[in-house]
């Protein structure tokens, strides 16, 4: 592959690919904290960024360095991917079944579980490594900070629609928030293992 514009149109269709699970978490965490603030909003979505951006680049030394173990750890990614989402998403819907104000404001998303829902939705974004394998170093990198560029942008419209939605809804955000990570998890496990 040559740096041409099927190069740059195909790594930013990559990013809107990578990037839907992590809209969707954006989307179930803005609906979780409708008051967030921009510079937590623009953090949320640099960490998924990242995440987006350093898969592929894993995948991409694994193809090229220790592809025969990556292989059998392969079919592990949907069931991780499930088990994080759906228990992130059950306490999200059990904090918003007991309902509160108070409650509301100790739900809202902590440093941990965005690591947890970064992981959780950009692990089968390692096997992009696999697709990009033909390139070289450098544009791989180029084709995983583009990806990472895609997820920010998409990630923040997630965040401003669930807050502006999170405010209408009030403590049934949180179990529409705790549903759609669920949902999520479910479908990354179906289309991973099916």
């Amino acid at each position: 592959m040559d740096w041409s514009f099927r190069f740059f149109f195909n790594s930013i269709l990559l990013g809107v690919g990578l990037a839907m699970d992590a809209f969707s978490v954006s989307l179930a965490n803005g609906l979780n904290e409708p008051y967030m603030k921009k510079k937590k909003m623009c953090g949320i979505a640099g960490v998924f960024a990242v995440f987006q951006a350093l898969m592929p680049m894993i995948g991409w030394i694994c193809v090229h360095t220790i592809v025969q173990y990556f292989k059998a750890f392969e079919k592990f990614i949907p069931w991780i991917a499930l088990i994080l989402l759906v228990f992130i998403g059950g306490g999200m819907l059990k904090d918003g079944i007991k309902g509160g104000e108070e409650e509301s404001e100790a739900t809202a998303v902590g440093f941990v579980a965005l690591l947890v829902q970064g992981v959780a939705t950009s692990i089968d974004a390692l096997s992009v490594g696999f697709t990009i394998a033909e390139y070289g170093f450098l544009m791989a990198l180029i084709c995983a900070i583009i990806i990472a560029v895609v997820t920010y942008f998409i990630c923040t419209a997630g965040l401003m629609i669930g807050k502006r939605f999170g405010t209408k809804l009030s403590n049934r955000a949180t179990i529409l928030g705790g549903v759609i990570l669920i949902l999520i998890g479910i479908e990354i496990f179906i289309s991973g293992v099916f």
